[in-house]
């Protein structure tokens, strides 16, 4: 072999092995550090879209059961980081069909929940809301699922403007963030809710059309959700598509780039 044919070769094998790395990297960064997400459902309207596309901080709250696999840790459960607090975003397992979740925390451990009249009391404090205009979209299928949202003003023809009355809710701890009110429904009302030990409660942001932990797991609802169910923190969206898949990039929303997640 001469000595060009060599340093050919020398270039092919360092390129394998560069690229064999990056994927060592981006593998370990996946399993223990981001996940990439991709927004499904309208339960998080309008804090997040159908086609928002976001990576969740898998090291918000420590290591668990899911973020790390294989017995990695020296320990399972809460080993780095911190707990949820009171209005973060996570991306959760479902305790029993173990599908990806992304709801709001809105309950602690020993917490007691309550809705009333569509207003969440914690601990017996109502977390206050103050209207904030209307959310408005068209009325047309949404997302590889191509499910048409539910409107206050309904009933709205194929391409019409769906709206929904939007709130700005202000939980004890002081954090703020949108909510979306379509109709009066039996989850306005319930009883109250103690969240145990080493479990948290999660809500949608559109509260109607949110199927969380005001549902038992015997009706197929969320209930209360084990630390160890625990993925991440969703903190920015990276980009969002309002198309059938995130790959139309012709269809990604201008404003919704590195936007973060309140």
């Amino acid at each position: 072999m001469d000595l060009k044919a060599e340093k050919k070769q020398d270039g092919i094998l360092e390129t394998v092995k560069t690229v064999v790395y990056a994927l060592l990297i981006a593998g370990v960064f996946r399993t223990f550090f981001f996940q990439p997400f991709w927004i499904p459902s309208s339960s998080m309207k309008d804090t997040l879209l159908i086609g928002d596309f976001l990576f969740v901080n898998k090291m918000a709250y420590g290591y668990s059961a899911v973020s790390c696999p294989f017995s990695l840790c020296p320990i399972s459960g809460r080993i780095l980081g911190k707990e949820p607090q009171l209005g973060d975003v996570v991306v959760f397992r479902h305790p029993v069909n173990g599908e990806d979740y992304i709801k709001r925390v809105m309950g602690l451990p020993g917490d007691r929940i309550q809705v009333k009249d569509g207003v969440v009391y914690i601990n017996g404090v109502a977390a206050r809301q103050r209207p904030a205009g209307t959310f408005t979209e068209v009325y047309e299928r949404q997302g590889p699922v191509g499910g048409y949202p539910q409107c206050t003003n309904a009933p709205v023809g194929i391409g019409g403007i769906c709206e929904k009355e939007r709130l700005i809710e202000t939980l004890p701890n002081g954090r703020e963030h949108n909510i979306l009110n379509i109709r009066e429904t039996r989850a306005d009302n319930t009883k109250v809710y103690t969240v145990p030990e080493g479990t948290f409660f999660f809500m949608g942001d559109n509260r109607d059309n949110s199927t969380d932990s005001r549902v038992p797991q015997v009706a197929g609802g969320v209930g209360f959700v084990p630390f160890e169910n625990l993925i991440g923190r969703a903190d920015r969206i990276m980009f969002s598509s309002a198309g059938r898949s995130m790959l139309y990039f012709w269809t990604w929303r201008k404003d919704r780039f590195f936007k973060a997640i309140n």
